[in-house]
């Protein structure tokens, strides 16, 4: 009984410090999961996930067990949004997220992906349909021979996405031009449209017909790789020869393709060198190369898009600059989307967007991609997508200084400069030679150095000897040599200053000798008991108490004249 009751003792307190320890722990893990929306998802059409927790920053990502890393964005520090790719495997997975200093945390059983089930078959159009609903030539009739221009306005009239549409221009009556007759159209929505134009050459053999026809094969797929195949037939008119005596007829003429084109002619960051971590302003230099205005000129920074009717025209809504991705380089102080008003044909603006590079950013070429959404005086809608290059360098973090006081320097006489270079960043850097030196004003030994590879916090010190012309400032010129990202040699220069006193004299005597001792003040000796006794004596007899001097007689500070000698007399 007495043995149980001593494990009831310690029982108490044992419970209460794996308590408090559990408590510790809860507190520490700041970064944490709440929740997972939605939590169910269709395995065919995939999701947007909103994952809900704290202690998110810039650069979180989200993974799944068993599927990777998905295509993340933080928004706040207690939200996140991924997107989960369709066709993902049914089953119950962990959801977890890793912050950029490798903490993480993890929240089981937390979505679930189920299998499709069988439902009906959708109604009509529910996969895509192409259909055309315009076209033209750039002459109202075709003359035998000539050059045309051929527009051909196209929509998806179905109830699904079409992609990877091309278009074939065949057919006896006319040959292509420039292209090889092939387009590749891309991506329509259901209800979009786009408007392309094809070069073509009227053959001989039309002269003989009334009507000339053009064949037209789109090929396209639908979200689930299905292809489809329409064919569509085109007839234009004929010129017909006019019979009876010859006379001179018109030449037929194409007519020029009237739109408006916009393109980035040049570009500049006000940052020479983009680092990690980088604000910097991007000016674009946008350019109308077409023949048209452009109105209502829409610039979107990372790709974008805007909704068309079904004849080319806006459609509801406004453009959408969301779908970029701004892993690299992020915009602050406004949106990525900006308006730039009209530009006419030949005209130049110049467009400014504020980025930030991401302090995760490695080195390296970025391709950053620009949308520009305007539409032309009759309507019609452009998307004119380009993409430009920006370059992110690592240069290393160096502090170059003394690292203690230099000594007194004198002109003509050699002295010590205690340099050192000390790597501030928070990788390892490597460095070529470290060389210290002078415009003018002194000579230098000593002072080359080839320093290798330098951790984070590390020093490297160079003791150069310099002998200083004259007295005064010495500006010192520190330079180490490295090579970039991109295998260019680049330096990095640094300014030292320090005082430089008048030199002393080292020139001999003018009797060719050296001072008395050297030139050295004597070394004044302690006085012995009998000197002492000797130098009260001669007091006494009035010949002087004074120390001798070294060098002297050692009987006093000098010669002394004889005198009479006074003898003390006895009572008077």
């Amino acid at each position: 009984m007495m043995k149980y009751t001593v494990h009831l003792r310690w029982l108490a307190p044992l419970v209460v410090a794996l308590g408090l320890l559990a408590t510790a722990r809860t507190a520490l893990a700041a970064l944490s999961i709440t929740s997972v929306q939605p939590g169910a998802v269709n395995s065919q059409t995939g999701a947007q996930l909103a994952i809900t927790g704290s202690d998110f920053v810039t650069g979180t990502v989200v993974l799944v067990d068993g599927l990777g890393v998905l295509d993340t964005r933080f928004v706040t520090s207690g939200l996140l949004t991924a997107d989960l790719p369709p066709n993902t495997v049914p089953g119950v997975y962990t959801v977890r997220v890793l912050n950029p200093d490798g903490a993480s945390a993890a929240l089981p059983n937390a979505l679930t992906v189920v299998g499709s089930t069988p439902t009906p078959q959708p109604t009509a159009f529910a996969r895509p349909q192409i259909i055309v609903v315009s076209y033209g030539a750039s002459s109202p009739q075709i003359a035998a021979g000539a050059d045309y221009d051929f527009e051909m306005t196209i929509q998806n009239a179905g109830g699904s996405p079409a992609t990877n549409i091309v278009a074939e221009f065949t057919g006896e009556d006319f040959l292509p031009r420039v292209t090889g007759g092939i387009r590749a159209i891309g991506a329509l929505g259901p209800g979009q449209t786009n408007r392309f134009f094809q070069p073509l050459y009227a053959a001989r053999s039309v002269a003989e017909k009334k009507v000339a026809s053009l064949l037209v094969k789109v090929t396209y797929t639908n979200d689930a790789g299905t292809t489809f195949t329409d064919s569509f037939t085109l007839t234009f008119p004929v010129i017909q020869p006019v019979s009876g005596a010859a006379r001179p007829t018109a030449t037929p003429t194409a007519r020029p393709v009237v739109r408006p084109q916009l393109v980035v002619g040049a570009y500049r960051a006000d940052v020479d060198k983009l680092q990690p971590g980088s604000l910097f302003t991007l000016a674009l230099d946008v350019r109308n190369v077409g023949n048209a205005l452009a109105r209502r000129v829409t610039l979107i920074v990372g790709g974008g898009s805007a909704p068309t009717g079904g004849d080319g025209t806006p459609g509801p809504g406004g453009v959408s600059g969301g779908g970029g991705s701004f892993t690299d380089f992020a915009p602050v102080q406004s949106s990525n989307v900006q308006s730039l008003g009209d530009l006419d044909a030949g005209g130049t603006l110049t467009a400014q967007q504020t980025l930030i590079v991401n302090a995760s950013t490695e080195a390296g070429a970025y391709p950053l991609k620009l949308s520009f959404v305007y539409t032309d005086e009759r309507g019609q809608t452009y998307v004119d997508d380009q993409v430009i290059t920006l370059l992110v360098y690592q240069t290393p973090q160096v502090e170059i200084s003394f690292y203690r006081p230099p000594d007194p320097l004198f002109a003509g006489q050699p002295g010590l400069l205690p340099v050192q270079v000390v790597n501030l960043g928070r990788s390892t850097a490597v460095l070529g030679n470290m060389r210290i030196g002078a415009e003018a004003g002194g000579q230098f030994s000593n002072n080359v150095l080839l320093i290798g590879s330098l951790e984070p916090g590390g020093t490297f010190p160079l003791d150069a000897t310099v002998i200083p012309d004259q007295p005064g400032p010495l500006e010192l010129t520190v330079t180490i040599d490295y090579t970039d990202d991109f295998n260019q040699p680049q330096k990095i220069t640094a300014a030292l200053t320090i005082e430089v006193l008048e030199g002393g004299s080292l020139e001999p005597p003018s009797d060719g000798g050296f001072p008395p001792d050297g030139g050295f003040p004597p070394v004044e000796q302690p006085e012995t008991a009998w000197e002492t006794f000797l130098r009260v004596l001669r007091g006494l007899l009035g010949l002087g108490s004074g120390r001798s001097q070294p060098g002297g007689s050692g009987v006093g500070p000098g010669p002394v004249e004889p005198g009479p000698i006074i003898v003390p007399g006895r009572g008077g």
